[in-house]
Formats: C-alpha cells, structure tokens, sequence
C-alpha cells in the first residue's frame, strides 16, 4: 500500500476543529486507531457544512470505498485536533480526499490519510453518477 501524497497542510483550503475524548484511549494511553476513522468524519461533515452541500445529502449518498491512514504520532484523547481536509479528484461516480490530523497545541502530525468515497444510490443499490451542483461547488472551492 502506498503512503498517502499531501500537500503542505498551508496548501488545504479547509481545516476542521475537533476534539478527542478521554475515553477515545486505548489500554496504552494512546488514541484508539478506530478513532481516526470517526475524525476523518467529522471532518468530511463540518467540509460540506463549509460548502453548504448537506441539504444534497436526501438526494444522494456516497460511502467510503477505501481509505489509507499512515500513523506518525500517537494520538491522545481529551484534546483538540485539527483535520486539514481537501478533496483532491473528482470522478464520475467516486471522490477522492486527502487528511491531514494534527494536534493545535504541539503542532504534531498524527496521522495523513486518503479516502475514496463511492457516490451510492440506495435505490439501485449500485454506484451512481455524481450530482453536478456536488461537483461545481467542489470544482471552485478546490480551484480545480
């Protein structure tokens, strides 16, 4: 599998705030590794809330496909991270973004991910195509 390419974290267009819980901890002190897929998250939901694409949400859908996260510091819980997020290609029926997960306080990287997410129509239950109003105010928001 190959590390996940980023940009310098000052080249993404968006950065979500979030916060860790204590019990977000494994037996080691550290964040448990099923936690960076709940950021990952909580970011992509607070991105398309900055873009005012959540009421496309009842007309469509999209699931994760794949997704690639490259651990470089442990992660701890009852603090503040921040997710850089930038959606990186824009196919017909699938998307792709990049995360960055830092700590604001130490400025550590935690972790750097990738994501494919398969627009979904549950109807057909089968990949669909993606929806133009999604993909232009992506296309300007990412200057792509």
């Amino acid at each position: 599998m190959d590390v996940p390419q980023l940009p310098a974290t000052s080249e993404f267009n968006f950065i979500a705030n979030c916060h860790t819980r204590w019990s977000d901890e494994d037996n080691l002190g550290v964040l448990n590794n099923a936690v960076y897929l709940t950021l990952l998250e909580e970011a992509r939901f607070q991105y398309f809330s900055h873009l005012e694409l959540l009421h496309l949400a009842k007309h469509f859908n999209f699931l994760l496909g794949q997704t690639n996260i490259r651990f470089l510091a442990p992660g701890r819980g009852s603090t503040q991270v921040k997710v850089a997020i930038q959606t990186s290609k824009l196919g017909n029926r699938s998307f792709t973004q990049k995360y960055r997960l830092y700590c604001p306080l130490t400025d550590i990287i935690w972790a750097e991910a990738e994501a494919v997410m398969v627009v979904w129509s549950q109807k057909a239950r089968s990949a669909s195509d993606m929806p133009d109003e999604f993909r232009a105010r992506i296309n300007e928001f990412e200057g792509m």
